[in-house]
């Protein structure tokens, strides 16, 4: 049994702020079943020790980390997945938002923090915990994109997977800190860590691991151009070859409407008819019109201009004048929370909004809304489309990264073929999200067509299955790859 090691800044059910930790969450268990033994290193964060209360106190392998006092809590969730939480009270023992502090700007120690969860990844790599050391470590976004930089410094010569959730949040600090994240000079190098002057924590995991991953094929081509990119179009280009895309999956269990008990009614494809109730319930929490016949979209995001909430705050009034209702549940950008409130200020009835994320009204938002809109500029994979499909709530999205490789837009050809899951469009710009709108009421008004369309999206499986084995024959490659270079170097 292959043993991987995850490293990540987040995990579901233990701290969640957005996709990333449903995938740290839900992608080792599925692992299982495909012998693979997955152990996840993530922060102990206040709220991760409160839910690990049973948790066993382990020294740190290193001793302590870039100078602090540490141990790892050592657990096993309910749902079997197994964890180490790096308990540093230094870094990690703030309440509220793992990343920002309550001025609402970034941790000032932001690098220290994370290097010292790559620090001790590489210690874990080097010494093991207790019998169990990793073969091959797969490692996620900046916050753990020294992890190969430390096994290079350390001569560990262990495979690394470093998977890309989202590029534009890239870990960049000033040069001057190389030092005090414990590694040598030399590493403020362009081929390494520098980036524009500064070190990126995101360029060292690209540059330096392996292989390299991310969480959709077409996202994983889009990062090639300038436009995706953010500046290291170039760096992924040259890693080409060692490049791939793996679409996301979801936990089908969390997300089960026929299961679900945050949602009013179970239902399902077969029998889809309590999705109504759910319809009712969801207006009436929210303080919308009971109208059975208004199709009610629904927004469960980050409020920003990447997510395109502007786009769809520019064509709110189009959406009221066809009939439709809104239901927001996010936060983000202060001018698009402040729109959305206005909105729902002046839209009595018509508009709900809720700043802020709460897990089990997102599940009612999928249950009981009839579509919901994700127009973002980009989007690496998305996890709400793959909520809609499976709860019947058809995604009305832009043709952009894993939102182009989920969704088969409802054209004449596949609304007539049976296959329609949902609505696509391209460019994403005011017209062409108005026009995609326009579409969407129009099949509203078929209702035949429209029911067509939600049984095709419920009975699409992005259930995690497909995408662990395609995870677990990439760690064999490179387990193969990495005993064939090691043979190569002893002849």
């Amino acid at each position: 049994m292959n043993k991987v090691l995850f490293v990540a800044s987040e995990c579901y059910p233990l701290v969640k702020t957005g996709g990333l930790a449903d995938v740290i969450g839900a992608l080792p268990l599925a692992l299982a079943g495909d012998g693979v033994d997955a152990r996840v290193l993530l922060p102990a964060y206040p709220e991760v020790c409160e839910r690990l209360t049973e948790a066993e106190a382990l020294p740190l392998p290193g001793g302590k980390v870039l100078g602090q006092d540490g141990r790892l809590l050592a657990a096993t969730t309910e749902e079997g997945l197994k964890v180490w939480a790096l308990d540093v009270p230094a870094f990690f023992a703030r309440v509220g938002n793992p990343y920002v502090g309550p001025n609402g700007h970034d941790w000032p120690d932001n690098h220290l923090r994370f290097a010292a969860l790559s620090r001790v990844a590489a210690d874990i790599a080097a010494q093991g915990v207790g019998r169990w050391r990793p073969q091959l470590l797969h490692i996620h976004d900046w916050q753990a994109g020294l992890v190969p930089a430390y096994l290079s410094a350390d001569e560990i010569d262990l495979p690394t997977l470093f998977t890309i959730h989202n590029i534009a949040f890239q870990g960049v600090f000033p040069a001057a800190e190389i030092t005090r994240l414990g590694l040598p000079g030399r590493y403020y190098h362009r081929d390494l860590t520098e980036f524009w002057g500064q070190i990126s924590f995101l360029k060292a995991g690209i540059a330096m691991s392996s292989k390299v991953s991310t969480v959709s094929p077409t996202y994983a081509r889009e990062l090639e151009s300038a436009e995706f990119g953010w500046g290291l179009d170039g760096l992924i280009r040259h890693r080409q070859a060692d490049m791939c895309g793996i679409l996301n999956g979801i936990d089908a269990g969390v997300w089960d409407p026929a299961n679900d008990p945050l949602i009013a009614a179970p239902y399902s494809a077969e029998k889809p008819a309590a999705k109504a109730r759910n319809k009712e319930a969801l207006q009436e929490r929210l303080g919308l019109e009971k109208d059975s016949e208004a199709p009610l979209f629904c927004v469960v995001s980050r409020l920003t201009q990447q997510k395109g909430m502007d786009l769809l705050l520019e064509n709110l009034p189009q959406l009221l004048w066809r009939g439709g209702q809104l239901a927001v549940l996010g936060s983000g950008e202060a001018d698009l929370e402040a729109g959305f409130r206005e909105a729902a200020f002046n839209n009595p009835g018509r508009v709900a909004t809720v700043i802020g994320y709460n897990e089990p009204l997102s599940h009612l938002l999928q249950a009981g809304a009839d579509a919901i809109v994700i127009p973002s500029r980009y989007e690496p994979c998305g996890l709400t489309q793959l909520y809609g499909l499976r709860y019947g709530t058809l995604p009305l999205v832009s043709r952009t990264g894993g939102l182009a490789d989920t969704i088969i837009d409802a054209n004449a050809a596949a609304v007539q073929a049976g296959t329609a899951t949902g609505f696509q469009f391209a460019p994403v710009t005011p017209e062409r999200l108005r026009h995609t709108l326009d579409r969407a009421f129009d099949l509203w008004g078929d209702r035949k067509a429209w029911r067509a369309a939600r049984r095709a999206a419920m009975q699409t499986d992005f259930g995690w299955s497909a995408s662990a084995r395609l995870y677990r024959n990439l760690y064999r490659r490179m387990l193969k790859e990495a005993r064939q270079k090691k043979m190569g170097e002893t002849r």
